[in-house]
Parts: structure tokens; C-alpha cells; sequence
């Protein structure tokens, strides 16, 4: 969840090192710090709060050196504050670290640190790693570092700089996202490649138990047995103006309306009227008898979002359910199971260990995810990508709507390889082939969701309800609304609001309905009126044709096959969720607590 970024070269380091930690606040944070050697000396500055108090830091300025390390920490051992903040030294004073994880021995390495004379400053995990790599070490800062990873439980991505070895950065990783930037005579690391994306666009990936020695002119990469290994560099296509806001006022707003695009790019070649093609031909689909859909947060409610089709068009039972509780339950599992992980990062922590432990069980898995490369795509037997570019807002928006969008074509992909050619599969892929237009006219609503969100960003509680897929944008929407404007929402499938929650109703009491279902839309709205009825203050999402003057305010959105409803229907509730915050004046963009990649548990 942290961000860590490296620079070796000819160039100054701070303002590298700056730069990319700007470019890695949306991964969310309570501190920053930087560390860079000079003059055979280690300079740290660090501090709790935003990168800006690192700008305003008069020290920042006198610092020359041109090899450097920097991290924004989110606390998991320690409170936010100057001394739990990274960049961490040992006690000698030679080795600095920086690192993004949870060492889950950190207590039994500290105690051993303790018993042989070390003193240890801070609450956190990492201080032990430069303790430990001073205590291994023997002349070669390679072979400390080997000898110190080995001794950690848990997951890390770690960067160490030393003035014993000016003239290198050395990097580890595991379970933790790190890439590797080249330049001509300089090269950079980060955890995303946004961070240095405006330096280069040739990247390493740096894999599972990797270690790499980066120099100004070379880098290489070992083995955690420091076996020499070969690895491909990889170019990427985003350009950095993809990662700025382009005149939008939030890089949330920006992604919300870059949704056309998005999921334009996401059908791509894939589809066209009479064939799906996403590289799956050759696994037989036919064999399952039970499929998991598995996410966390927003990615899971785009699974459930699509459980719809593929019970559909395909005919598997399929559960839904949350990567932090799926693996500790036992599920059920064998190789009739085809599983499938949702990860717009590709890192997130409890979802890579739940489908590590469905591989353990025999099951087939699919990936989906945005991001290239990432820890997700090393694991899963197949991964297929969403084309959502960078997102940078901590709420998710565009890659919820391409990771729906996506594996609606996969459950019509599967639905083809097992034979079913039925006029109604064939009106779905149509329909899919529709909504990037579609999404166009949605972000009309624009106005009247900033309109509603006036009347409403005072409030303390707001529910959310719908049926069917209704209920899965209904959870979307509820969570978007939690997470930037910090208001108590809940989302019921809206048959269940009279079984308890609509005790809570009151006199103007905001009640944000979805139905675009036209076999069970009367029904939601039945459940509506019995809100209003007892107070509340609703509005409608809806692509039928409604007449009911109880219903206070009505949005519109065009009609699309029920399955791909949430594509559309979405769209308003993110405005909604936006324009309250911004009624609030709250960080859209970073909100409290929150961090983009989850990678720890």
C-alpha cells in the first residue's frame, strides 16, 4: 500500500524522487521521507503528513546527491509520525531502507536484534531489516541482503542504499509490486510505474524472491541464492499525459468521464458481432461444475455484478465471494472448479493468497486485471486485461466499468466454447458492442446528480437498494459514497429493506433506488413507495418508463440487455458520490485512510 520510489544516475535525486512520490499519492499514505547519499553520508528527511511537508522542508534543497531512495508510508506497525515514517537506518548508521509490506516476524527479529546490542528507534516492522542487513554484514552488501530476506516472514518490496557502496541501489521483492525504469545512464525504481512513467518507458518487472543490483549504467538481477538471471525488458504504452488530469478539476472526474474510452479499449478486437476471442480456446470449459468469482472491495461487486451471465449463458453455478474471508473457510474446491480473480492492481494482497490456494486445490484460474506484469498475472494459469489505462483516484471508477464489461465478455466467450449459440447470447454480445456509446449519453446525468448531491451532502445516512444486478451497482454505488465523502451509507436488495433496515427511515432520510430490470423495476419501486411512505427523500436510476409522482427526483439512462445494466447505471452513482464530496471540500482524489493497491491483509 506504501510507495516507494529509487533514482540512480547523473541527475540531482530529489526532485526525481519528489516527483514520483507526488505521482504515488494515490496509493494513500500518512508519511514521507527521503533518503539520499552524499559526500559518503546517508541524508534523511522524513515526516508524518503529505509530501508537501517535505517540499516546505528548508534541508530538502541542500541535499546534492544524485542516488536516492524515498517511500509515502501507510501505518500498519506504529502510528503515523516523524519516527515510524520510512526511510529507516541501522544503528550504525550506513544502511538505509525503505519498504512497502508487513514483516509478519518482525517481532522475533527485533527481540533477536535487542539480544545482540541493537537498539531499535521506531514501532515499526522495517527498522529490523537495516539492523539485520548490518549484522550480516561482511564486505558485500549482496550477500547481507540475501542472508537478511531469508530471515523474513511476510511480504516486502525493499530498496537499500549504503555510502560502503555508493555507487549502487540494491532491491528485493516479494509479494510486493517493484519495477525497474531504464534510462540512459540513470534508472529508477517504484512500486507503480506511474511514479517514473514521465522518465522512461522501459520497464523490468521485478519477479518473486528477486534481487537486483541497479547501477547507472547496469542492472542485475539474482536469485534470493544470488543465481545470476536473465529477465526481458518490457516497454510500456501509457504516456505520462494519461497520468495527469488534463484539465479536469480531479483525477476522479477525469476517470469517470474517460469510462467511453475505456471500455471502447476493453472490447477492442475481442468482440465483433459473431465471435468473442480473448485466448481461452484451449481450456475445456465443459469440465466445471462450480466456478468462484473472487475480489475484494469495488472488484468484487463487479463480479457480482456479472454472476448474472454466466449462470446465464453458461450454465455453472458461480458464488461470489471476498478474497479475505475465501481462503480461511475451506471452500470447496477441486479441479471441476474454475476460479477467477478480479484485481484492477494485480497485487492485492488477500487476492493473490486466495488464488494461490485454489491452485493448490487443482482449480483452474483466470486473472483479470489492469495492470501488466503484475503479481496477480505470475500466479493465475490465464490472465485477460481490462484496458483501463492508469487509474490514479483511490475510489475506483473506470476500472469497475472495465472489469464488468470484461467479464460480461467472458461468460460470452465461454457461453460460445460450450456451444451455445442462442438468439439471446447473440443480443447480449450486440449489447456489450453498445456501451461505449451509451456510457456517452450516461455522463449526461451529470447535472442532475450534482444537483442531488446539493440538497443531500449534509446528510448523516443514505441507502441504497436495488434487485438482481441492481442490488451489485447498489453496493458500488453505497461504497463510493463511503469512501470519498466519508457519510454512512448501506446498499439492500431492496426486497429485504422492510425486513429490518427501514426501521432507520425517516423524515427526508435520502433513498437512492436502482431499476433497470423490466421483469422485477415495478418491484423496486414498490419498495421505494414503502420508504417514502415512512418519510423518506428518494430517487430513481432507471432505464424503464416511470410514472409515479412519490418519486421526487428520476434519472434516465438509456436501455441496455439487464445483464450490462450496471455498466450504465453506475455512472450516475459516482457522480453522486463525487459531487458530495466536492460539496464538502474534501481530497477527492485521496481520501483518508484509503489506499489505491492493498497489499497487505
Amino acid at each position: 500500500m506504501c510507495g516507494i520510489v529509487g533514482y540512480i544516475g547523473t541527475k540531482k535525486a530529489v526532485p526525481v524522487l519528489i516527483n514520483g512520490l507526488l505521482s504515488l499519492e494515490y496509493r494513500g499514505y500518512d508519511s514521507a521521507g527521503i533518503a539520499v547519499l552524499e559526500n559518503d553520508l546517508i541524508k534523511v528527511v522524513k515526516d508524518k503528513g503529505r509530501v508537501k511537508n517535505l517540499q516546505d522542508n528548508p534541508e530538502i534543497d541542500k541535499i546534492l546527491g544524485n542516488i536516492g531512495i524515498a517511500h509515502t508510508r501507510w501505518a500498519t506497525h506504529g502510528e503515523p509520525s516523524k519516527v515510524n515514517s520510512h526511510p529507516h537506518l541501522d544503528n550504525s548508521g550506513k544502511f538505509s531502507v525503505v519498504h512497502n509490506g508487513i514483516i509478519e516476524n518482525y517481532s522475533i527479529l527485533r527481540q533477536k536484534l535487542i539480544d545482540n546490542g541493537y537498539k531499535l528507534l521506531s514501532e515499526t516492522d522495517t527498522e529490523v531489516i537495516p539492523n539485520l542487513i548490518h549484522m550480516n554484514y561482511n564486505g558485500n552488501i549482496l550477500e547481507a541482503v540475501s542472508k537478511t530476506v531469508k530471515e523474513l516472514e511476510g511480504s516486502f518490496a525493499i530498496e537499500v542504499i549504503s555510502p560502503l557502496h555508493p555507487d549502487e541501489i540494491i532491491i528485493v521483492k516479494k509479494d510486493s509490486p517493484l519495477v525497474v525504469g531504464v534510462g540512459e545512464n540513470e534508472n529508477y525504481i517504484a512500486s507503480d510505474i506511474p511514479a517514473i512513467l514521465a522518465y522512461t518507458s522501459n520497464f523490468y518487472f521485478v519477479g518473486e524472491n528477486e534481487i537486483g543490483v541497479i547501477k547507472d549504467d547496469s542492472i542485475t538481477f539474482y536469485d534470493v541464492n544470488l543465481n545470476e538471471i536473465k529477465k526481458e525488458l518490457k516497454s510500456i504504452e501509457w504516456d505520462a499525459v494519461s497520468s495527469e488530469k488534463n484539465g479536469y478539476e480531479d483525477f476522479m472526474l477525469k476517470e469517470i468521464y474517460e469510462q467511453p474510452k475505456a471500455v471502447r479499449e476493453t472490447i477492442g478486437q475481442r468482440m465483433s458481432s459473431d465471435k468473442v476471442k480473448l485466448g481461452l480456446d484451449d481450456v475445456d470449459f465443459s469440465k466445471f461444475n462450480r466456478m468462484y468469482i473472487v475480489a475484494c472491495g469495488t472488484a468484487m461487486h463487479a463480479g457480482l455484478a456479472s454472476k448474472y451471465a454466466f449462470e446465464k449463458f453458461c450454465k455453472i453455478p458461480t458464488e461470489i465471494d471476498m478474497a479475505s474471508e475465501f481462503r480461511y473457510r475451506d471452500p470447496l474446491i477441486d479441479n471441476q472448479t474454475l476460479c477467477i480473480f478480479i484485481s484492477q492492481s494485480g497485487e492485492t494482497a488477500d487476492t493473490i493468497a486466495a488464488l494461490k490456494l485454489a491452485k493448490e486445490k487443482g482449480a483452474t484460474t483466470i486473472a483479470v486485471v489492469n495492470v501488466i506484469d503484475s503479481s496477480i498475472t505470475r500466479v493465475a494459469d490465464h490472465t485477460i486485461y481490462t484496458h483501463a489505462g492508469p487509474e490514479i483516484a483511490v475510489a475506483s471508477t473506470k476500472a469497475y466499468t472495465c472489469q464488468v464489461v470484461l467479464l460480461n465478455i467472458l461468460a460470452a466467450n465461454i457461453a460460445e466454447l460450450l456451444g451455445n449459440t442462442s438468439d439471446e447470447l447473440n443480443d447480449f454480445k450486440q449489447s456489450i458492442l453498445a456501451l461505449p456509446d451509451k456510457l456517452k449519453e450516461v455522463l449526461d446525468t451529470d447535472e442532475i446528480m450534482k444537483s442531488y448531491a446539493e440538497k443531500n451532502y449534509m446528510k448523516k445516512d443514505l441507502f441504497f437498494v436495488g434487485r438482481g444486478a441492481d442490488y451489485a451497482v447498489s453496493l458500488e454505488g453505497s461504497l463510493k459514497l463511503k469512501e470519498i465523502s466519508y457519510i454512512h451509507s448501506d446498499a439492500y436488495a431492496s426486497g429485504e429493506l422492510k425486513h429490518g433496515p427501514i426501521a432507520l427511515i425517516e423524515k427526508d432520510t435520502p433513498i437512492i433506488g436502482c431499476a433497470t430490470n423490466p421483469s422485477i423495476a415495478a418491484k423496486t419501486i414498490s419498495n421505494l413507495e414503502e420508504a417514502i411512505s415512512r418519510g423518506g427523500n428518494a430517487l430513481l436510476v432507471t432505464n424503464q418508463e416511470i410514472h409515479n409522482d412519490k418519486i421526487s427526483d428520476i434519472v434516465t439512462i438509456p436501455d441496455i440487455h439487464p445483464m450490462l445494466s450496471p455498466v450504465l447505471s453506475v455512472v450516475p452513482l459516482q457522480l453522486f458520490a463525487y459531487h458530495i464530496a466536492k460539496f464538502k471540500k474534501l481530497d477527492v482524489d485521496k481520501p483518508r485512510n484509503l489506499a489505491k493497491s492493498v497489499t497487505v491483509e
